[in-house]
């Protein structure tokens, strides 16, 4: 299992988040991340990784146990 954290403060809304896994983030109305599923486990821990490789601003962190 891991666990996601978000920097809001950080997103500029580039959504690459939301194309690499769109089960686990989404956007606001402002276009900020928004996380679906902040503990995921099997293969999203995966995607969540990818997300976080390819947000722009660094604004997604995966800790995983």
């Amino acid at each position: 299992m891991a666990h996601i954290e978000i920097a809001p403060g950080r997103c500029i809304g580039a959504a690459q988040c939301v194309l690499s896994a769109p089960e686990l983030f989404d956007q606001d109305d402002d276009g900020i991340v928004v996380v679906l599923d902040d503990a995921p486990s099997g293969e999203l821990v995966e995607f969540a990784h990818t997300a976080a490789m390819v947000c722009p601003s660094q604004s997604i962190t995966v800790a995983t146990d």
